[in-house]
């Protein structure tokens, strides 16, 4: 009998969970042939190719990207068998959407699922992940990380990628900020590494993430992956704890795959309960319990602080806010919106003064409000964003973004940066939850 062809197949990823769908499942796959990802959600990304030294030698010219926009299009020209999604943080709506235009062109629709891709570890792993992105995953990391510390344990914290320039670093190690110059960091990578940077710790991401996990375990005792987006895990966490956001109440129920980490705790930390209503948090708490019935369910405040905070009462400032959680992630502001205006601070509307790039985020995301998104996908966008802060009429700029925009923009203004850690409300709370998991974790390890 003759062999059967390979079928055609479309990755639909946002630069991430894509391109580790394929180095997992497909790379030397014979049963498939991957024509083309496409690439949705982050400005800027299409028009590249997934490398050939990467793809494998089924791939020797390497696979072109395209924008999403083009699906239909791309299952006709390609005579496309199979569309399989790979990206986070999309309503089901968009999502099912999206299933019913590739499915009018004639291909099927799919998803992998855990099984399938999750990659196993030598080490424990305690995964970090959300149900919508800004939900509060980096403070929660951080806490587990000190958790670690405290055991005299050497943590390796792995990144959930952001690939989104050079596409050719398989693994990339960040040990000091040196290495965000060194591997040409975008302003949504530096959000998420400098923190833990500045804690002396290290963050390994890249593109292969096999090869990204045999980097960590070569200098860790314990793994954290710190997630993206609510994407959940490139590895077999031996801890899930998912971070949810009262203030987006539903939303767990409404985009995807947030239900998938909720549904699969060990533990559901409850954020910005010093924010929320406690109506809010009610609601919220009713709906993961009903999603999960058997994760402990912690309350934790989001404490914001902001340098010399006493200069800001009264002034006239503009708040530059994380890029994702304001655009995609749906938050109409974030954390440095409400520590400004508890400082005492006015906020100034930056939407007249955007140009380039920042001025169409402006118009894709209409629920933006009175804070500018540091959004820096490209040499062009944060020239876009530079120009975009200088011309905002104001008296100061306060950086709710965990980057410091300083070190690739010039701000003429006075800058005061915001932080925010995470406390327990209750004793022992999520820290006590991760001290008696840890030590059962070395008391097997001992065994």
């Amino acid at each position: 009998m003759p062999l059967a062809r390979a079928r055609n197949a479309v990755i639909v990823g946002a630069a991430g969970r894509d391109f580790h769908n394929f180095n997992v499942s497909f790379r030397n796959n014979p049963s498939y042939n991957v024509v083309a990802f496409t690439a949705a959600q982050i400005p800027l990304i299409e028009h590249r190719e997934y490398p050939a030294d990467l793809a494998g030698h089924l791939y020797p010219n390497g696979i072109p990207i395209y924008s999403e926009e083009l699906l239909a299009h791309l299952i006709k020209k390609f005579s496309v068998d199979d569309v399989f999604f790979s990206y986070s943080d999309i309503s089901y709506k968009s999502l099912m959407t999206l299933a019913s235009i590739a499915m009018s062109a004639g291909a099927a629709f799919h998803f992998l699922g855990p099984n399938d891709t999750m990659l196993e570890s030598k080490l424990p792993i305690i995964a970090v992940v959300a149900s919508r992105s800004g939900a509060g995953k980096s403070s929660v990391s951080r806490k587990v990380v000190d958790v670690t510390k405290a055991f005299a344990l050497k943590p390796a914290i792995v990144r959930h990628p952001m690939p989104y320039g050079d596409l050719n670093d398989a693994v990339q190690v960040f040990r000091t900020k040196a290495d965000l110059e060194k591997h040409h960091a975008t302003i949504e990578e530096r959000e998420e590494y400098e923190q833990h940077l500045d804690r002396g710790d290290t963050v390994l991401a890249g593109v292969d993430y096999q090869q990204v996990l045999d980097a960590a375990e070569k200098e860790s005792d314990i793994i954290v992956w710190d997630g993206g987006n609510n994407d959940f895990p490139f590895y077999r966490a031996t801890i899930t704890i998912t971070v949810v956001d009262p203030l987006r109440s539903g939303h767990e129920t409404e985009y995807y795959p947030g239900g998938v980490n909720i549904r699969m705790s060990d533990a559901i930390v409850v954020n910005k309960c010093n924010v929320a209503s406690e109506e809010q948090i009610k609601k919220s708490v009713n709906i993961y319990r009903e999603l999960n019935s058997k994760a402990p369910i912690f309350r934790v405040k989001s404490i914001a602080t902001i340098d010399s905070a006493e200069l800001l009462r009264n002034k006239r400032v503009l708040v530059v806010e994380d890029g994702p959680t304001t655009t995609h992630g749906g938050l109409a502001e974030g954390v440095g919106a409400s520590a400004a205006r508890a400082a005492g601070a006015v906020l100034i509307d930056p939407k007249k003064y955007a140009v380039g790039t920042i001025a169409e985020a402006f118009r894709n995301y209409k629920h933006i409000g009175s804070v500018l998104p540091a959004l820096g996908y490209s040499d062009k966008q944060i020239k876009d964003l530079e120009q975009s802060i200088q011309n905002v009429n104001c008296d100061a700029v306060v950086l709710g973004t965990p980057a410091d925009l300083r070190r690739l923009i010039k701000i003429k203004k006075p800058v005061y940066r915001v932080r925010f850690e995470i406390s327990d409300i209750s004793k022992p709370g999520l820290e006590g939850f991760l001290r008696d998991r840890i030590q059962g974790i070395m008391k097997r390890a001992t065994k």
